[in-house]
């Protein structure tokens, strides 16, 4: 049975929509200078969103860029997760402070739990650290990624708050239906990490006819899919053409039509990576 929702809980999906910016710079799995161009490139190209975390090894290379760009910290949208290992010792503060220190910042905009690691049984204990971290001031917003429905509910019911944003894998292929509810209904902000999926999903003849109709690459029409389902993609690319090629997607605006024929592509959630049984450290 699920648990219900009381009215206490507290919600902020709402204001990280307003914050974050459309679509998100991946930086995985660059790592030393080559992490430090791309994010800097990204960052010239427009993006303001930039995305890590501890268990990529890049988030010195990242904070180099951060540190180097030119462009005020209040303007840039930092995102780092929680290493698996971290959330096993329950470390959590010791773990955004380290972060922090790579990074060369002195909060971070969202902390996320990588991933719920149900087998051990310590992703609500890691929330509620984070949590502590956003009181101190160390952090914005507190949320997770990889969280199925029950991992949410549960989160809800036994800390009364719901993580900010939730990052899913997610792309026409693995719509992720179920756990977009689950985020919309608890008030949840949904990201999706690999929106352009693998390269069938960009070679699909329905991704292709759309693309090609509009006069727009495959990857604009898959990450203008998100948008319009009010998801944020987090698009990861070295090259500077193709960065700014997904950055300009928040720009593309596709017909309903269009938007329920990629739907369609949809294998299920069984076709997702299996998150009760992955375990990253």
């Amino acid at each position: 049975m699920k648990p219900e929702i009381g009215t206490a809980a507290k919600t902020y999906g709402a204001d990280v929509r307003d914050a974050l910016p459309p679509v998100g710079l991946g930086t995985w799995p660059l790592v030393g200078p080559d992490a430090t161009a791309a994010v800097l490139a990204g960052i010239e190209a427009g993006y303001r969103l930039i995305d890590t975390a501890t268990i990529y090894d890049n988030e010195d290379a990242v904070g180099t860029a951060l540190t180097t760009c030119g462009v005020a910290r209040d303007e840039l949208f930092v995102t780092t997760k929680l290493r698996g290992s971290d959330h096993v010792s329950g470390d959590i503060r010791g773990a955004v402070e380290r972060s922090l220190e790579r990074l060369g910042l002195d909060y971070l905009d969202l902390f996320l739990i990588h991933w719920p690691l149900p087998r051990l049984d310590r992703y609500v204990a890691a929330f509620e650290g984070i949590l502590e971290c956003r009181d101190a001031g160390l952090v914005r917003y507190a949320g997770v990624s990889n969280f199925l429905e029950h991992h949410l509910r549960r989160v809800v019911s036994e800390t009364g708050e719901a993580p900010a944003v939730n990052q899913i894998q997610m792309d026409p292929t693995l719509a992720r239906v179920p756990v977009r509810r689950a985020d919309n209904e608890l008030g949840v902000f949904t990201q999706s990490w690999s929106p352009l999926g693998r390269g069938e999903t960009l070679r699909s003849p329905v991704v292709t006819a759309i693309a090609d109709r509009l006069g727009i690459t495959a990857a604009q029409v898959i990450l203008a899919w998100h948008r319009a389902h009010d998801v944020v993609p987090i698009a990861r690319s070295a090259n500077p053409q193709r960065q700014a090629e997904n950055l300009a997607a928040a720009h593309v605006r596709l017909e309903p039509a269009d938007v329920a024929a990629l739907d369609d592509l949809d294998r299920g959630e069984s076709a997702a990576r299996d998150v009760e049984r992955e375990e990253h450290f």
